[in-house]
């Protein structure tokens, strides 16, 4: 249903005075603070014909009114101005991507730390899948006595690497040799088609060195499966705590034992139906103990494919244009970030 230049004008001051005050909003409120150019008495009218169509309601008899589900998608999808950071929000995001950090599994936990700082709502953020491919090349280099650096290319453009301990009289020329086995037997093989036929080659091959080829593909098998277990990192509950909406012990203690729960958090985060950020406002979440609440969902990438979902949950009267910003760019600058580690720094997972 369209709404006119009017009803758009106060259904946009009714949520901003919302989001900001958690009070129901007045006709005397809005003709004072946003200069409409008309009377309380035609706020009043435009109001009622709002409500009428289901865009907001009145919470208690003699109360302003509220904004709807219906009047926050309108919102969202037609009225809504893009957020624009501050400098110093996106220095603290900048600065934390920009950082040497290595281990997958804390740089996600950062995410959702700053995630849960700058928009002031719990985040969810998912472990990334990643595809790693068919091996292109394989190749062990010394790192002083009873070390060697294990480096993967892998065929997608991947790179990855691994310290690990060998025995002290194992020399340079050896890694080379076993390089070489490695290149020459496990080239174009991803960690599926590997069989033990061509495990049983290699290590004929190199009867020598057999511990040496254990920690190998130890690694192989471990540290670079695909399509590994997906992980959750959840974080900043105790903002949903301080909303007036979230007050109701009940049905916070409801909402902490439901978010305590991967499974449903991963099925949450599955639930983006476009390209970029996506919105899921109260009725529209699949789960209906947490209709109380929004979530605004990205996905992430790395290598120009989809790795892994971030994402934010608060209330329904969630700071919109703002939420969706932080949740865009944090999502950019994860996905340089793993890219960098992928592409050349190794990783940890």
């Amino acid at each position: 249903m369209e709404l006119n230049s009017r009803q758009q004008q106060i259904l946009l001051a009714i949520i901003n005075e919302y989001i900001d005050t958690a009070e129901p909003v007045g006709s005397r409120t809005i003709a004072r603070k946003y200069k409409l150019g008309v009377s309380p008495a035609t706020i009043r009218n435009e109001m009622a014909d709002l409500e009428e169509m289901g865009f907001i309601e009145q919470p208690h008899t003699s109360a302003g009114r509220i904004p709807s589900e219906r009047g926050y998608r309108y919102y969202v999808d037609y009225l809504m101005q893009k957020y624009k950071l501050s400098p110093e929000e996106e220095d603290l995001i900048r600065q934390e991507y920009t950082s040497k950090v290595r281990d997958i599994g804390l740089l996600l936990q950062r995410t959702g730390q700053l995630l849960s700082q700058l928009t002031q709502c719990a985040a969810v953020v998912q472990s990334p899948k990643i595809e790693v491919g068919p091996y292109r090349h394989i190749q062990l280099i010394e790192m002083g006595v009873g070390r060697a650096l294990l480096v993967l290319v892998m065929e997608n453009g991947m790179i990855q690497h691994r310290l690990i301990d060998i025995p002290a009289t194992i020399t340079g020329g050896d890694l080379a040799t076993i390089s070489s086995v490695l290149n020459a037997k496990l080239s174009g093989h991803t960690v599926e088609t590997i069989r033990f036929t061509l495990i049983k080659e290699i290590y004929l091959e190199l009867t020598r060195h057999r511990r040496v080829l254990d920690l190998v593909l130890e690694v192989l098998r471990s540290s670079l499966v695909p399509g590994a277990e997906d992980k959750i990192y959840l974080g900043g509950l105790f903002y949903i705590l301080n909303q007036p909406e979230f007050h109701n012990i009940e049905k916070v203690k409801t909402l902490l034992s439901l978010l305590e729960q991967e499974s449903l958090l991963a099925s949450l985060l599955a639930q983006i139906s476009k390209p970029g950020v996506n919105v899921r406002i109260g009725g529209e979440i699949s789960c209906q103990a947490i209709q109380d609440c929004s979530m605004v969902i990205a996905t992430y990438g790395v290598g120009g494919q989809p790795a892994g979902s971030l994402g934010v949950l608060g209330p329904i009267r969630m700071d919109y244009a703002k939420v969706i910003s932080i949740v865009d760019y944090l999502t950019e600058n994860l996905s340089i970030a793993l890219e960098r580690i992928f592409k050349g720094g190794g990783s940890r997972i």
